[in-house]
């Protein structure tokens, strides 16, 4: 079975979602992120995806988001993927050092790819994940807020040489619609770069989803907004995980 990553996303320390990456369309879900990393641990969740929004868009980690960080390593034995403002080594360090097990990097690589290839053979292509996130078919960086003129493939390409085997792919005109994943999309990139792990983001909204996803062949999801709203339950997962 695929492999289930639920997201959680914060802003000052909570767990929030933004709808399509704007800023002023937050919902604050819960107050404790450690309390909801637990709740998917013990239904068998292995690994779980960290956003912290305002180290996007202030470029850095934010303190407060590192912290959740510490303890959500600290008290679950989960696989933590960790994103959001890593734009330097010390950075990179600072996120594998509170505990996260592997770092998504994405706007680096666009800026200042001969930092991220460098990144990739230091630390291991297992624990630098390539962050891909699409807006009109070219890669937006900078927390969303700015949009490059590279394309995915472009972007892709660049890292293979230094070993890349880990991407995360974000569709933000799907992200936190609830109408489906680009399964067109997903289906290309995986089946075109067989080495790396194309993980799907944005846009799941069922179980369905889920399934479709695999009989596709992709290996891995992240899902937020559907968990939240309900969309998909905690016994959804639980029967899904099982499944596995």
């Amino acid at each position: 079975m695929i492999t289930i990553i639920p997201a959680i996303d914060m802003i000052g320390g909570e767990c929030v979602r933004l709808t399509q990456g704007d800023y002023d369309r937050q919902t604050t879900y819960f107050k404790n992120p450690l309390e909801v990393a637990k709740r998917y641990e013990d239904i068998g969740v292995q690994r779980l995806h960290l956003v912290d929004l305002d180290g996007a868009k202030e470029s850095h980690p934010a303190a407060v988001n590192l912290r959740v960080l510490e303890r959500v390593a600290a008290k679950t034995a989960l696989d933590i993927q960790y994103g959001g403002g890593i734009k330097s080594e010390q950075a990179l360090k600072e996120v594998c050092n509170a505990g996260a097990t592997r770092a998504i990097c994405g706007s680096n690589a666009v800026k200042e790819p001969e930092a991220f290839s460098g990144w990739l053979r230091q630390f291991g292509p297992e624990r630098v994940i390539l962050g891909a996130d699409i807006r009109e078919e070219k890669i937006a960086i900078h927390g969303w807020l700015e949009c490059s003129e590279m394309s995915v493939d472009d972007l892709i390409d660049r890292f293979l040489p230094d070993g890349l085997s880990q991407t995360i792919c974000t569709d933000i005109s799907k992200d936190g619609m609830l109408g489906g994943p680009n399964f067109g999309l997903y289906t290309r990139l995986q089946q075109k770069y067989d080495t790396v792990n194309v993980t799907v983001s944005g846009g799941i909204s069922c179980i369905e989803d889920l399934y479709q996803l695999n009989e596709l062949g992709l290996r891995s999801v992240v899902i937020g907004k559907a968990i939240y709203e309900g969309r998909i339950t905690m016994e959804d997962l639980k029967k899904c995980l099982q499944n596995g």
